[in-house]
């Protein structure tokens, strides 16, 4: 299935000089969804737990969760989760912001697969990494539906010892 058909690009959003690359136009085609995440299933091998960030790393990590019958960790924005937490700031290709684990949702050497939608300057994935880390888990792989390949952050977490994987590879800008 050619994927790229069913990315939608919208420039300057949120801010002028972004290109931002929409996967709901892929969530909305019941066959592509199913897939991206048939193909992020069968990537996601010996894998304790898969964790997804919020926002649509939830919709993607959630069903391949539950495809491959595992326990699903969500990654969320501060202040939305409810329980004791471990907090990581981060910086984002256009500002700043925090994201949020509970203590309880990884246990130490449990093997996480981190799922999300797109990877771009990898600060998002590089902020989850790090909480993981605390929580005594393993980054094994990060998967995407989408590389913003220019803008190197699969590089990064490449340098930081997690493998990563995508469905498609485009330019971010």
């Amino acid at each position: 299935m050619n994927l790229n058909k069913h990315i939608r690009s919208i420039p300057n959003y949120p801010k002028k000089g972004i290109l931002f690359r929409d996967v709901t136009t892929i969530f909305n085609n019941a066959n592509a969804f199913k897939y991206c995440i048939n193909r992020i299933s069968n990537i996601c091998k010996k894998i304790s737990k898969i964790a997804g960030i919020e926002a649509r790393g939830f919709i993607i990590g959630a069903a391949v969760a539950f495809k491959l019958n595992l326990p699903f960790v969500p990654i969320r924005k501060k202040g939305k989760l409810p329980f004791k937490k471990y907090a990581q700031k981060y910086k984002l290709e256009y500002n700043y912001d925090t994201l949020e684990i509970h203590k309880d949702s990884i246990k130490k050497k449990e093997k996480i697969a981190l799922v999300d939608d797109l990877i771009a300057t990898g600060g998002t994935a590089m902020a989850s990494k790090k909480l993981i880390k605390k929580l005594g888990g393993i980054l094994k792989l990060f998967v995407s539906i989408i590389d913003l390949k220019d803008l190197r952050g699969s590089n990064k977490l490449k340098k930081a010892q997690v493998d990563t994987a995508s469905l498609v590879k485009l330019p971010g800008h």
